[in-house]
């Protein structure tokens, strides 16, 4: 039995405990402004093609987070529930000196409707069929936020709109939450609003893990055209959201590069834009251009670091072709892959990794290979130099 005298001193320490560990989960979790001054590429490391695990095919890897107490990451599928239910997996990746070892995946688990259910594929239920492409984890309250570019298919006679979504869910896959779309980021029939696959592709937490932020891969028809060969003032828009709210609070303009190279032959598909983003503190992002043209195996990846302080919230300017009274964020070139002299496949996704023993940041990117066995789906190792 415990004496009256030793209870007291047993329930401040208890106190002093919990206080300790507050503290140090605060450390953990902070989210620090990140000095970036060059990128170290340390390795490259390919996940086999239709990697068999439990029952499903691991391909289509479109977003990465790190989850840094327990040291496993966060994978999305861009599987559009056609081979296996919309989903994510958990994994850790193994590294050395010499880069990537290996990865190890520990989990599956299914993106869940409001009612319970996983998602029907574009046979079942083509308007709430999810197109997922970026997942975050939030430390704070551990869970995960995950986003989907919906659908627009505007044909005679076929006519398919399912709108974008930002949605919480437990580290189950249950559903939370859904975040407010604006106006702007939802499906048309006319040219107006969200392109088709060309929608939320990014997103990252800042601040303290209070707001964030994600963007559209591609202009808005209303902002103007695509990404050409040639300058054509392609201006995409990444939106701040207060998660507190779950409400977009601000908007602001990014301009993509021209496509890097030109397609052969020179009407065939050409693309450039911004498959995800990453914090790094003081309004300041990471930022991955995506250029791909057929005729050219490989994707041209340029990292920019975007100073969104200046730049005009754009949130209530409804065109930005017609309106040019904005200032867009700033952009400062941090690397182009191509520079590293390697075969490089479609990133789509990028978060900070462990720390290295000489105390450096990790990058570690992710590329998508579609489920196409003539693409590979790669894990890229960088160190941050300071």
């Amino acid at each position: 039995m415990q004496s009256i005298t030793s209870r007291p001193f047993i329930c401040f320490s208890q106190r002093i405990f919990f206080i300790y560990a507050i503290l140090l989960s605060g450390t953990l979790y902070a989210q620090r402004e990140v000095n970036i001054n060059n990128l170290r590429f340390i390795g490259l490391y390919q996940i086999p093609y239709a990697l068999q695990f439990k029952s499903t095919t691991v391909g289509g890897l479109s977003g990465i987070d790190y989850d840094a107490a327990n040291k496993h990451y966060y994978f999305i599928s861009d599987d559009r529930s056609a081979i296996n239910p919309a989903r994510y997996y958990t994994a850790t990746i193994t590294l050395s000196k010499k880069g990537i070892d290996g990865i190890r995946f520990t989990g599956v688990y299914h993106l869940l409707q409001p009612n319970g259910k996983a998602y029907p594929g574009s046979k079942q239920d083509p308007s709430n069929t999810p197109d997922p492409e970026a997942i975050r984890y939030n430390p704070m309250n551990e869970q995960l936020v995950w986003s989907s570019e919906g659908e627009r298919i505007v044909q005679p006679g076929d006519t398919i709109l399912g709108d974008p979504s930002i949605t919480g869910i437990g580290l189950q896959g249950k559903y939370l939450h859904s975040y407010m779309l604006p106006p702007n980021l939802q499906m048309q029939s006319i040219e107006k609003g969200p392109r088709q696959n060309g929608v939320l592709e990014g997103m990252t937490f800042a601040n303290q893990y209070k707001t964030l932020f994600i963007n559209v891969e591609e202009p808005l028809y209303e902002d103007g055209p695509r990404a050409d060969t040639v300058d054509k003032n392609a201006f995409i828009r990444i939106l701040k959201y207060d998660v507190a709210t779950r409400k977009n609070t601000q908007q602001f303009a990014y301009k993509l590069d021209p496509v890097a190279y030109a397609p052969f032959p020179l009407n065939a598909f050409k693309l450039n834009g911004v498959p995800d983003i990453l914090s790094i503190g003081n309004n300041k992002l990471l930022v991955v251009e995506r250029s791909y043209s057929t005729g050219h195996l490989h994707c041209t990846i340029k990292l920019y670091i975007a100073q969104l302080n200046g730049a005009t919230d754009i949130k209530n300017i409804s065109s930005l072709k017609t309106d040019g009274s904005f200032v867009p964020a700033t952009k400062k070139l941090l690397l182009n892959m191509d520079d590293l002299g390697i075969y490089i496949d479609n990133v789509e996704g990028v978060t900070f990794g462990p720390t290295l023993p000489n105390g450096h940041q990790t990058l570690v990117f992710v590329a998508d290979n579609n489920f196409n066995p003539l693409a590979q789906s790669q894990l890229l190792l960088f160190e941050v130099i300071n």
